[in-house]
């Protein structure tokens, strides 16, 4: 498949994903998701290629969600709108089911979904100018994706509160201290050493490697389809509060918020 958003490179057993709309802070559109998710799903029958690395052109790794997509008004029907809300969903899910070990080389902001994604890979290796914010909860809304868990699983319960209901911008050195960064390094060095990472997993027996992964995922995971599966009816129903109104308001003016609770 030619890819509109995203670069794959080969070297070996290592394969480089690089999120390819530097001109948009690599924000994601409905397109882009898609291939993230046909991408992720690639591997599925590739045997040779033992780790993945995933980064972002230019500045950032992504700033999350493009509002500029004319495809986010997901208009029509409501049973249309469920289906093309999941694309996110389904993205993440494929990441996070890949067997190859999967690492975040994580370039200035991973914010709303660009956030989700890095913690559905295994590692995630930091640039010094990295940081993690949700956004979601400024615009009224809740987080899908089914990426709550994901940052709870990494951060704990109190952290994940911090950054999805208060939508705190996190740095490197907090990411580095709350577990959510593997390691921390220089810009400049950001690539090599997401490289020297994978060629160590990569270098370990595949089949073990692989089972192992999945095996943990699972311990931590076994909870999160039944708690999280009405993650988008949520943010459906959320959408249409007159607090969300409010808050777009707010954003698009740059004015305090005053919100009702309705």
């Amino acid at each position: 498949m030619d890819y509109q958003n995203l670069q794959v490179s080969r070297a070996g057993a290592i394969a480089t994903v690089t999120f390819n709309r530097p001109d948009k802070a690599n924000a994601l559109n409905y397109d882009h998701l898609s291939e993230i998710e046909h991408v992720a799903l690639s591997f599925r029958d590739d045997a040779e290629t033992r780790a993945v690395i995933f980064t972002g052109a230019g500045k950032h790794f992504s700033s999350g969600a493009d509002l500029t997509d004319p495809g986010r008004a997901y208009g029509g029907p409501l049973v249309l709108r469920r289906r093309k809300s999941r694309m996110g969903e389904r993205a993440i899910n494929a990441l996070y089911e890949m067997d190859q070990i999967t690492i975040a080389a994580w370039n200035g902001a991973a914010m709303g979904g660009g956030a989700c994604i890095t913690t559905a890979l295994d590692f995630r290796i930091g640039a010094d100018d990295c940081f993690m914010q949700y956004p979601e909860i400024d615009i009224g809304v809740n987080l899908m994706w089914k990426s709550l868990p994901l940052v709870t699983h990494l951060a704990g319960p109190a952290r994940a509160k911090q950054l999805v209901a208060g939508g705190v911008r996190t740095h490197a050195e907090t990411l580095l201290d709350w577990g959510i960064l593997d390691q921390l390094v220089p810009r400049a060095e950001l690539l090599s050493a997401a490289q020297t990472m994978a060629e160590f997993y990569g270098g370990k027996p595949p089949i073990a490697a692989q089972m192992i992964k999945r095996s943990v995922n699972a311990i931590v995971s076994m909870s999160d389809q039944s708690i999280m599966h009405m993650d988008v009816d949520q943010n459906i129903l959320s959408a249409t509060t007159d607090d969300r109104d409010v808050a777009i308001a707010a954003y698009l003016d740059k004015t305090e918020p005053t919100f009702t609770g309705n």
